[in-house]
């Protein structure tokens, strides 16, 4: 099979997540072949930083790869094969709002769940729409990859607003929980395990987990989940685990609880927001939320490694390293680029793929991904306990982006109330008129 050479344009170029995944583009190249990397961002500033630097570094490690990174729509996705969309509509100020609001009102306070996912889902819909216009009118042929939180409420919106356009939305987190999963069982690469998974993104159940030979792993990862959740597959070595901050700790241990609900599934981490809100709330800082972690964090280490870089005019140990677990993306556009019909978890119109569960809805599944696309797998007929959460959950994320569209005050403050995450009406709407101010430079008016 030849390959070609490929162009990527990554919409985010100033994220705290950008020079991982640009590394990572440069390190797969045998797999993938990139021979131009553009960056696009409309923060001209903040993008800069980060660009300036990953410019450097291209420049000493990968002088043939074509880098630049532009503020331009039509410079940016002009002749691009791939778009790799990880935007933040608000950046951490207002992802601090979204949390630090909801938790005033005894209520979950978190970046994709709740009243803060639905806020934040509010920004992000017209940002995505906006990217991919851009990509179809100058690279109608091109795929976007598209990993924007709460991928959910985004990949809601594509499926009403641009039902036919070359996107798929995809998430990280299950690829991470495979990961603690095989780590669980001593397999070193986690594409070695086949499964079954269903659900919502941010909101799913494993229901069999097999490796490559075929014997089933479910018995030994169940008596892990049951003892300490997924503790048992973080690997402590410095730089060896994505989500190491004291907030993660508490969530992969979490999990032992919300396995104990349905001891026959193996449950995404984020269902604690739904099954255990109370908890969520007395554990949390209403004053020093996740972020403000990540700006302490991750923030301040990346924008302060691309500031040496900068004023020393090398990245030699200037602290870059490619992102491991953005591997799925490359392993996702090799699939597309190169028809590898592999299997990956994907967000797609149900369509049958869950026969007793709404058609329309954007469920996370399994999928084969070749050179036309993906072909879902079907799941089966789920349980009754499933269901119910999903078909109230799938509720909200409907209501958000119908409220979006129509411009709906009341249908936003519906998709609140709905929300597992809160309690009453009233309370909804005391968030939701508080959300209101809050996000008024970002929201349609509502009326």
């Amino acid at each position: 099979m030849s390959k070609k050479n490929y162009a990527v344009t990554i919409a985010g170029g100033g994220s705290t997540f950008t020079p991982g995944i640009a590394l990572m583009l440069l390190e797969e190249r045998d797999r993938f072949p990139v021979n131009k990397v553009t960056f696009y961002d409309n923060n001209a500033e903040r993008q800069e930083i980060v660009a300036k630097a990953c410019e450097i570094y291209f420049h000493e490690n990968a002088p043939e790869v074509e880098f630049s990174y532009t503020t331009d729509p039509e410079t940016a996705f002009t002749g691009t094969d791939f778009v790799l969309a990880h935007i933040r509509v608000g950046l951490y100020a207002m992802r601090e709002l979204d949390e630090k609001i909801p938790l005033k009102y005894g209520c979950v306070g978190q970046e994709t769940c709740g009243a803060g996912g639905i806020a934040y889902g509010m920004r992000s819909i017209g940002g995505v729409i906006e990217i991919l216009d851009y990509m179809e009118k100058y690279s109608p042929n091109a795929w976007m990859l598209n990993y924007s939180n709460p991928a959910a409420i985004v990949a809601e919106a594509c499926r009403v607003l641009r039902p036919n356009s070359r996107i798929i939305n995809i998430c990280d987190m299950p690829i991470d929980l495979v990961d603690k999963m095989s780590r669980m069982c001593g397999i070193k690469d986690r594409r070695e395990l086949q499964y079954s998974y269903y659900g919502l993104n941010h909101f799913g159940w494993w229901s069999k987990i097999y490796d490559k030979d075929g014997n089933d792993l479910m018995p030994q990862i169940k008596e892990h989940m049951a003892k300490n959740g997924y503790l048992d597959g973080i690997e402590h070595e410095a730089g060896k685990e994505q989500h190491v901050e004291e907030s993660w700790i508490h969530t992969f241990g979490k999990a032992k609880d919300v396995y104990a609900v349905d001891p026959e599934t193996i449950p995404n981490t984020y269902l604690k927001y739904y099954l255990y809100p109370d908890y969520v709330v007395e554990t949390s800082d209403p004053n020093y939320t996740r972020a403000n972690e990540v700006m302490d964090g991750r923030e301040k280490k990346v924008f302060g490694a691309c500031r040496d870089i900068i004023a020393k005019g090398t990245a030699k140990d200037g602290g870059f390293e490619p992102d491991v677990h953005a591997n799925y993306i490359v392993d996702l556009a090799c699939a597309l680029a190169e028809n590898t019909l592999e299997r990956f978890l994907l967000i797609v119109p149900n369509d049958g793929a869950v026969p007793n569960f709404d058609p329309t809805a954007m469920v996370e599944v399994p999928c084969i991904v070749g050179s036309n696309g993906f072909e879902k797998i079907c799941q089966g007929p789920i349980p009754q306990f499933q269901k119910g959460l999903m078909e109230q959950q799938v509720s909200v994320e409907k209501l958000v982006v119908q409220a979006w569209v129509e411009g709906s005050y009341q249908k936003l403050w519906q998709a609140l109330t709905l929300s597992k995450t809160i309690p009453s009406a009233s309370v909804a709407k005391q968030i939701l008129d508080e959300l209101i101010e809050a996000n008024k430079d970002f929201w349609p008016e509502l009326k």
